[in-house]
């Protein structure tokens, strides 16, 4: 049976653009609520922000089993390859691209580098499975990465902001941000969560058992990413109300670098996995896993870090609003590259 997307997920881009609009309407008609939501804070930290996007990283990482990293490295060839396809020439295609198209716009450079730096950890099962991907292996992936962004995503952050503009000649912009303010977002945003999910899995695995724990606890949360997802653009759409006529124009002027790496970095990744001997199931893992990215933890950095009127935290929003169509896509994209390349094998 050939899998489907599921509901909540085919429709992602529709339900984004009308949390957009609610928040907005709520921002020019209820203004009581942006002041209801600015008081509900302790220094810069917004509460009901931060809850959402706890909430909103909680489910991926209750998913990742860590335990299966070890194995992951016994194929030496397909792991070297992700690992240089992600944390190489995915943060370098998405710097380019940025540097390319935005370099008049600093910020919305900075958050589409955010975007490029966060490796994703979600969506890429659903693009996986769809795509015809070896499962059990793209989830050796998912913990590798998770592994990977919770010890280097700030060290990332300080070396694509802070050094590599200046190579290039950006440095003029001034924009830099402080190693320790991303360490404390990736704290709390990343590791909050990756705590919650590690003890919840420990904990119900031995209490429920792995079964219960695959078919009914995980589907039953997994949905709460969404939820959180669109309770924190709603939230920050009903903050920015008065940029509305402006939004087209910006939603446009972030998406074609964006689509251009999605498309870039899934092409260049199948074909060097497949000049390189990879089976078609590990060759679509590694792929869909290089080309998404985890933009819950590129808007939770951009809002702790820049505020959530920032035109970083923005881009981080239109990152899931475009990804969706592209991926679906590439999906397709996929399926036909298997039965060209690899239908004779």
């Amino acid at each position: 049976m050939t899998p489907k997307l599921k509901f909540l997920d085919r429709f992602l881009t529709l339900w984004i653009f009308l949390a957009m609009f609610i928040g907005l309407i709520i921002g020019y008609f209820f203004p009581i609520v942006k002041v209801i939501f600015q008081n509900l804070s302790v220094g810069a930290t917004n509460i009901p922000l931060a809850i959402g996007l706890i909430l909103m990283m909680y489910p991926p990482l209750a998913k990742v089993d860590y335990s299966l990293i070890p194995k992951a490295f016994e194929d030496k060839k397909s792991m070297t390859l992700s690992l240089f396809l992600n944390w190489i020439i995915g943060p370098l295609l998405m710097f380019g691209l940025a540097i390319i198209f935005l370099k008049d716009y600093p910020d919305y450079m900075i958050g589409l580098i955010l975007i490029g730096l966060a490796r994703c950890i979600a969506m890429v099962i659903v693009w996986n499975d769809l795509g015809g991907g070896n499962r059990e292996y793209a989830a050796l992936l998912i913990a590798l990465n998770s592994f990977f962004q919770i010890i280097s995503y700030s060290l990332y952050v300080w070396i694509f902001i802070n050094i590599l503009p200046n190579i290039f000649g950006l440095g003029h912009f001034n924009v830099s941000v402080s190693i320790f303010e991303v360490s404390q977002s990736v704290l709390i945003y990343l590791g909050v969560p990756f705590l919650l999910g590690y003890v919840s899995r420990k904990y119900f695995i031995k209490t429920k058992g792995l079964t219960w724990y695959n078919t009914t606890f995980i589907p039953k949360i997994s949905p709460v990413t969404l939820y959180a997802l669109l309770f924190t653009i709603v939230l920050m759409f009903s903050l920015k109300g008065d940029q509305i006529l402006s939004l087209p124009k910006e939603v446009l002027l972030v998406a074609t670098p964006m689509v251009l790496y999605f498309i870039l970095m899934f092409i260049s990744s199948f074909f060097i996995n497949k000049s390189m001997g990879v089976a078609y199931d590990k060759n679509a893992a590694i792929s869909f896993t290089a080309t998404g990215n985890n933009f819950e933890l590129a808007i939770a950095v951009s809002i702790a870090v820049f505020g959530i009127h920032s035109p970083q935290a923005f881009v981080g929003v239109v990152g899931p609003l475009i990804e969706v169509p592209v991926l679906i896509l590439l999906v397709k994209l996929s399926l036909y590259f298997k039965k060209i390349y690899y239908s004779k094998k």
